[in-house]
């Protein structure tokens, strides 16, 4: 219960943030959660894995407050929710929720944006004390970051590294910005894979046509005459389940030509695949790896 003294407020705020800092890490525990589900994004390794392409300023706007999930400080003194885990932002915190309680106009925070995430620059201890009483929306100082590859705002540290893998993938096979969402992959190592699966076909098709093709020329084509088509030939023989679109190709393609070595399809190949993906992989092995290994070994 509030006592209506800001002074002694403020003082059992922090303490009750903190203790539900701990709570929330302790629970996390009990439930086999990830390590960092409550880790605050760092701004430079997330700009890092999605890559830089510019940024714009986008003036004072208000924003939600469960939007922003990172910060540009390394130090980190506020888990994912801006709870403060340390006791050395005390002092500070407890000021500004004095004058919150008061009703004292705060200045608006600083902010860089990343699709619909937001990453403090300037203002964690209002974030925290403002998302403490309860507060949803917040002014702030909004500059964009455009970045090569996009990120949910449920996307976590451990996710950095494949979406680095993504941006990666996507130098090497640039496709249209509309067209990028079709390809999705859930494991990092599989972005490495599907990119030297494109550029060998584009080596056939330049090998086939006789002429030189950019890189934005075989990702398109690739895209419209290979991906389309297989995908489309995959779910209306229903031979994939469980997979997306770009994991169902590379399953597919690969196991088409290590059992057949041919790039084609038909109803013999169709015919065979659907065999092979009648038998049920190890329990011990990845589907994926276990049905190339078993196609090797034809």
């Amino acid at each position: 219960m509030d006592t209506g003294f800001p002074t002694q407020d403020a003082q059992t705020d922090f303490t009750r943030a903190r203790r539900r800092a701990v709570l929330s890490r302790l629970s996390g525990r009990l439930r086999r959660q990830p390590e960092d589900v409550n880790v605050i994004l760092p701004f430079d390794e997330v700009v890092e894995a999605l890559g830089n392409r510019g940024e714009r300023n986008l003036g004072l706007q208000t924003i939600a407050l469960d939007s922003i999930v990172g910060t540009v400080d390394r130090t980190r003194e506020f888990d994912r929710s801006f709870r403060p885990i340390s006791r050395r932002v005390r002092r500070r915190w407890e000021r500004i929720a004095q004058a919150m309680r008061r009703g004292e106009s705060m200045p608006p925070i600083d902010v860089y944006r990343i699709g619909d995430m937001h990453f403090v620059r300037d203002g964690h201890h209002r974030v925290s004390v403002a998302r403490h009483l309860g507060r949803e929306l917040i002014d702030a100082y909004v500059t964009e970051i455009i970045t090569t590859v996009g990120a949910e705002r449920d996307v976590r540290l451990r996710d950095l590294a494949t979406k680095s893998h993504e941006r990666l993938f996507f130098e090497r096979v640039p496709l249209p910005p509309e067209l990028r969402p079709r390809i999705r992959l859930t494991r990092k190592t599989w972005w490495a894979n599907l990119a030297e699966a494109v550029e060998a076909w584009g080596f056939r098709a330049m090998q086939a046509r006789g002429e030189f093709m950019t890189r934005e020329q075989v990702a398109l084509e690739w895209f419209r005459n290979d991906f389309e088509p297989v995908v489309q030939a995959l779910r209306e023989s229903d031979l994939v389940s469980g997979f997306t679109d770009a994991e169902a190709y590379m399953r597919i393609s690969a196991l088409r030509y290590f059992l057949l070595r041919t790039h084609r399809w038909d109803e013999s190949v169709i015919e065979r695949l659907r065999e092979e993906l009648r038998k049920p992989p190890p329990r011990d092995e990845d589907t994926l790896v276990h049905v190339l290994r078993r196609g090797t070994k034809r």
